[in-house]
């Protein structure tokens, strides 16, 4: 519509534990332990008729959804995050997320492990 293209970002937290076990056998990341974590999902596209890219409590309400079911859990139980790193989650994320937002352009982990669609 503007020929501009614009990228939104809204951002959620949760708080979860996971373990991974590749590596070496005495390596840190194979014991249980916990993260608070920031996640972020961008919209990237042309100015849409109602003046915007998505409407931005659309994406506030449907990602705090996603982070509610990860909040105060271990991830390892959760199907897809068996082995729970960075890209694992920014799947996770992007995949409950790209069917109500097909502009998703970006979801990012903390530590910023960014998937680009």
């Amino acid at each position: 519509m503007s020929g501009y293209v614009f990228e939104i970002t809204k951002a959620a937290f949760f708080d979860a534990a996971h373990f991974i076990e590749q590596g070496p056998t005495d390596h840190r990341y194979r014991k249980l332990h916990g993260h608070s974590f920031k996640v972020e999902a961008s919209v990237k596209g042309e100015m849409q008729d109602e003046g915007w890219v998505a409407d931005l409590e659309t994406l506030d309400v449907a990602l705090k959804a996603v982070a509610a079911e990860l909040d105060h859990g271990l991830l390892n139980d959760k199907p897809g995050l068996e082995v729970p790193t960075l890209e694992r989650l920014c799947l996770y994320f992007a995949e409950r997320l790209q069917g109500q937002f097909p502009g998703l352009s970006r979801p990012t982990i903390g530590e910023r492990c960014a998937l680009t669609l």
